[in-house]
């Protein structure tokens, strides 16, 4: 492993409202010592401005499969951020669906050994449904790090509208590093 290499970090960015804020997870990752590539699901593009992204990291935003023999975009990751996370991405992540090529980086980061965390964005009718609190518990005995209120679910339906705090992804995977 060349030493002189930056950690990379993948942002997986999934269709919360928030998303358009984006630019600052990657800010705050730069300034931690990451260097960053998004991958965003097919419905964040509606929200966030692949361009303005794709200048703010100097690299493709990533959400199509590429062809057969094609050049990898982005360099396999150090570390992977979700944020924010969706309700519908937390379920079909769990369930080992691989539809997306989100989710399909998600579901391979296990068998490699990627650290992962994912700083969700969901309303509490949507966090108090089962299937949704298994795949939390699921996801976080694969070793996915989830922030600590996460696991205490349900939120009140005030939090919803609460601020978004982009570092905590971070937070949750600790100093950059090269695996």
């Amino acid at each position: 492993m060349d030493a002189q290499r930056e950690p990379f970090l993948y942002i997986v960015v999934c269709a919360a409202g928030v998303a358009a804020e984006v630019s600052e997870l990657i800010e705050t990752a730069r300034g931690r010592g990451w260097r960053v590539g998004v991958v965003a699901t097919p419905n964040s593009l509606a929200i966030v401005d692949r361009a303005a992204l794709e200048a703010q990291t100097g690299l493709p935003v990533r959400c199509e499969w590429r062809a057969p023999g094609a050049s990898r975009p982005l360099p396999p990751p150090d570390a992977i951020a979700v944020a924010p996370a969706t309700f519908n991405t937390v379920n079909k992540w769990a369930a080992g669906i691989a539809d997306t090529l989100a989710l399909a980086i998600l579901c391979e980061a296990y068998g490699l050994g990627v650290p992962t965390a994912v700083h969700p964005r969901v309303n509490a009718a949507l966090a108090a449904h089962p299937a949704y609190r298994a795949a939390v518990e699921r996801l976080s005995g694969m070793g996915v790090r989830f922030p600590a209120e996460e696991q205490a679910r349900p939120r009140a339906a005030a939090d919803d509208d609460a601020p978004f705090e982009w570092g905590t992804v971070l937070d949750l995977l600790g100093p950059p590093r090269l695996r």
